[in-house]
């Protein structure tokens, strides 16, 4: 299914109880990966996956989602600070359609401004090397925008 304009209420609501929801950072190098738990209430960071092409980065989230029994995908959408939608929006919601082409689980689309900067700030006041960080900030920023779904809901 094609991403949507539906409401994070409306498609986790199309979407049967037992699935799962997946949480993605889309970068240019890297795809941050989070998964829900069964109860949807929590994010937990899964795998950072290094972008090669479209096909096998989508088959790759595709068998991350088959494994994990997800229902819905929540891509963040990386707004400019101001509201307006810029390039990487456009390059994000390309790959939400072409996704949809490959997948029926649907994307809601989820505004991040500053998951990964609030993200880094976390991981330096924890002390982490800045290699450290290099390896875990997307699936860090993923389970952030997915969290912060999950806590609209409540």
């Amino acid at each position: 299914m094609p991403a949507t304009d539906l409401t994070l209420r409306q498609a986790i609501a199309a979407i049967p109880p037992d699935k799962r929801l997946m949480g993605l950072d889309l970068g240019s190098k890297t795809i941050g990966v989070a998964t829900s738990d069964r109860t949807r209430t929590i994010a937990t960071p899964v795998e950072t996956i290094a972008r090669k092409k479209f096909t096998p980065d989508a088959e790759r989230l595709i068998a991350i989602a088959n494994a994990e029994n997800i229902g819905l995908v929540v891509l963040g959408l990386p707004v400019n600070m101001d509201g307006t939608e810029g390039p990487r929006c456009q390059s994000t919601r390309s790959f939400a359609r072409n996704f949809g082409r490959l997948s029926p689980i649907p994307i809601v689309f989820w505004d991040e401004r500053l998951s990964t900067a609030a993200v880094e700030r976390m991981l330096i006041e924890a002390d982490a090397s800045r290699a450290r960080r290099g390896e875990v900030i997307d699936k860090l920023a993923a389970a952030w925008i997915l969290q912060a779904a999950l806590d609209s809901l409540r």
